[in-house]
């Protein structure tokens, strides 16, 4: 188990949100249209994204995660596109970068500096698999250049794949099955419990639990509050689940400060 470090970036400005609260005026609009984005937000950060990733880079926290949470309908999206580019710029190999992508640009994020690329709506559209869409990006920068971001939301007591900025549910039970089937397309797994994210009120205890059966690298989002939460993923995830810290960190505005990170990584 590692900490696996995050920058969100949303209107151009660092952010740390309540993953649920994000709401688009329109949902999956096409990308000739404009869509605003509206989110309940727990920290605005005045430092720079590229800031982030150079402290992350000073601790040597590595293979986290840099999202733009605007979609391509969004007139904040070119903001938050360049934020993320400075940054992936300052920290090059040392993150990942999702949001927006596709077959089309998926290679200029990694010449830009990103380790991998993470995908969802992309390839989950219109509530199923799209494979075409998998394959054409695997053929683009290969299966160990793809994090697949099975980010999901509890309904009927199961866990189903969210897209669009985890607004639009889709057919996909996300279980061991769907891991195993998806394994030989990426390199790793990027899961947001979304009905904890940001909210700093525990773990979904449950769904670290499914992540821990999952043989590919996995890391896990929402919900950590402190150490003793890092500790209960370590625990229920029996030691192979990552996990991302947000809000809770010191430098979000939280309790847990970099060095604390430092030492549990030990």
């Amino acid at each position: 188990m590692r900490f696996r470090p995050c920058i969100d970036i949303h209107n151009g400005a660092v952010k740390q949100i309540v993953g649920s609260s994000l709401r688009d005026e329109n949902p999956g609009a096409a990308e000739d249209s404009v869509s605003k984005s509206f989110v309940s937000e727990n920290f605005v950060s005045e430092s720079s994204a590229a800031y982030y990733a150079l402290l992350y880079k000073k601790y040597g926290f590595s293979g986290g995660h840099i999202i733009n949470l605007n979609s391509k309908a969004s007139p904040m999206y070119e903001a938050s596109l360049r934020a993320a580019m400075e940054a992936l710029a300052a920290y090059r190999g040392g993150m990942q970068y999702g949001g927006g992508v596709t077959d089309e640009n998926a290679a200029s994020f990694l010449e830009a500096g990103a380790s991998h690329v993470i995908v969802t709506s992309y390839v989950f559209r219109d509530g199923k698999l799209n494979y075409v869409n998998l394959n054409s990006l695997v053929r683009e920068v290969g299966k160990d250049r793809l994090v697949l971001d099975l980010s999901c939301r509890l309904k009927d007591d199961k866990y189903y794949v969210v897209t669009d900025r985890w607004q639009r549910f889709t057919e996909l039970e996300v279980n061991i099955k769907l891991f195993e089937e998806l394994a030989g397309y990426c390199d790793e797994f990027l899961v947001h419990g979304v009905d904890v994210e940001g909210k700093r009120a525990g773990i979904d205890e449950e769904l670290v639990s499914l992540l821990s059966e999952v043989s590919s690298t996995v890391t896990y989002a929402g919900g950590v509050r402190s150490l003793e939460d890092m500790e209960l993923i370590r625990v229920r995830g029996r030691a192979r689940v990552n996990a991302t810290i947000g809000s809770a960190l010191k430098i979000f505005g939280g309790d847990i400060s970099l060095d604390d990170i430092y030492r549990f990584n030990l």
